[in-house]
This record gives structure tokens, sequence and C-alpha cells, in this order.
């Protein structure tokens, strides 16, 4: 009689209140019929994710060089002018290539009133900017800078507008502190147009045809210069950038094989929105 009774049953749908003769905890063997694992999975090759995290190692190495520069003026190494004119000649030939066949007579009058206008309030306020934080501590000033410059890191240059714009607000912020430390206006002035150069035109100009080889020659400056400044610290900056570069690469194109994303009719619904790419497909 009890096999009769099962015989008798409806067949198991996927539908709870159709499957009265079976128990809540019962599933068939049809329910997972559509499951399917790893669907729209990218595999990324070692070279690809090499070519991913040199944005971060590219990063690091401007905020590196820019406080090599604010050391070399705090220790009278290299005086104001000498940092200046090198800087301002390598940004006239990264604008250049940066505007290249779209450069005209008009764009660069109306890039350059936009230079003359920043640079003039910049030269204007420095000595306002100078004495800002003047009446803080040393040790405060760098404890701030240095937590600045790592929201800075963090919300970098990847991709995301608002990050972009809070991470130019902690690099700007940061310049700020630290040139309260220097000796003059004038120095708290380049030190203010190094952190535009590295934190706002240098990422702009490599952003929209960025390549993995841009990080080489910044690294490679940053390198000579604390060879001469600080060995541990040019351990350390050598042996960070491998480490991101080379190390995190390896270990994440070693865990992709450990990637298992399931996939069946128990997902929730995306609602696309129709653009010109995708309305025919929609339609």
């Amino acid at each position: 009689m009890v096999k009769k009774a099962q015989a008798k049953r409806r067949p198991w749908v996927k539908n709870l209140y159709s499957n009265r003769e079976y128990p809540d905890n019962y599933t068939d063997a049809s329910f997972l019929k559509d499951l399917r694992t790893n669907l729209h999975v990218r595999i990324y090759t070692f070279g690809q994710a090499i070519a991913g995290i040199t944005v971060l190692n590219n990063q690091i190495s401007c905020i590196t060089g820019f406080l090599i520069l604010y050391q070399l003026m705090l220790s009278a190494s290299v005086s104001p002018t000498t940092i200046l004119l090198p800087s301002c000649g390598v940004t006239g030939i990264g604008y250049l290539w940066y505007r290249g066949r779209s450069l005209s007579w008009a764009l660069l009058g109306e890039d350059s009133k936009t230079l003359v206008t920043v640079v003039l309030f910049g030269y204007l306020f420095s000595p306002m900017l100078h004495t800002l934080t003047q009446a803080i501590s040393t040790d405060t000033i760098y404890t701030m800078t240095f937590f600045v410059l790592l929201g800075n890191l963090i919300f970098g240059h990847y991709g995301l507008d608002v990050a972009m714009a809070i991470s130019l607000n902690a690099a700007i912020f940061g310049a700020i502190c630290l040139a309260s430390r220097l000796p003059t206006s004038y120095h708290a002035f380049v030190l203010l147009v190094e952190a535009a150069v590295f934190f706002v035109l240098y990422p702009i100009m490599t952003e929209a045809n960025w390549h993995a080889g841009f990080m080489v020659p910044i690294f490679a400056v940053c390198c000579l210069a604390l060879y001469w400044i600080s060995r541990p610290v040019l351990y350390l900056y050598a042996s960070t950038t491998v480490f991101i570069n080379f190390v995190c690469p390896f270990i994440f194109v070693w865990q992709q094989q450990f990637k298992f994303n399931i996939h069946g009719p128990w997902d929730e619904a995306i609602v696309e929105e129709n653009t010109d790419e995708n309305l025919d497909e929609n339609l």
C-alpha cells in the first residue's frame, strides 16, 4: 500500500504549494539541472595581472617622488629653482604628447590662461599657505601627512570619479601641511607646484593612454634619489614595489583556479538598462 501511494504522488515541481505530498526539505534530482558554474568568469594571465597592478605601483612612485623633493628642499640639498625648472620642462613635453594632433592655437591659449591663473594665485597665496599650519607641531604634521597620503593611495586614479576627487584633495592637503615645514614661502610655492604636477597633471596625461612601461622612469628616478638620501628607505621602497608588482599578481593568478561561482534560477533578476549597444538584443 505504501508503494502504491508513493506511485500515485504527483511529480515534484519547483513550487512549494504544489508539493504537499513531499517533505519540506525534499529536493528532486531535477532541482539542479539548471545549475551553471563560473559563468562569465574572466581568467587573467600573469602578464595581464602585472600590467594591471602597475597602476598602483605608479601611484606609490608618485607619492615617493613628491616626498623625495620635499626632503631635498627641507635639507637644502637642492634649491627650489633647480627642482622647478626641470619639472616645468618635463611637464611641457608631457603636455605636447598628451594633446598630440588635437593641439591648436586656440586650445593652447585656453590652457595657457588656466596655467597662468593657477600659478599666479598659487604664488600670491603661498605666504599664507606657508604659515597656515606653522603653529602645529611637526610630529602632528607628519602624522596627518601620512594618513592623507595613504588616503591618496587608496582613492587613487583607478577609474572612479568620486575616488579621484578624494585622492586629489588628500594630496593637496598633505602638500599644504608639509609646506609649513619649509624655510620660505618660495619653497612652499614650489612644493605646491610639484604636488599639482604629481597628483593632477601626471595622472591626467597618463590615464588616457596608460602603459605599464610608464612606471619604469619614475621608479628608476626614485631609486636613484633614495640611493643618496637613505639606503634603508631605498630597500623598503624597492622590495615593496617588487612584492606588489610580481608576488601579488602571482598569488592572484594562482588563486583563480579556486573560483567557484554557481548560477541558477534562484538568482535574483538583474534589470539591465537599455542602451544603444544592447537595445537590439533586448528587443
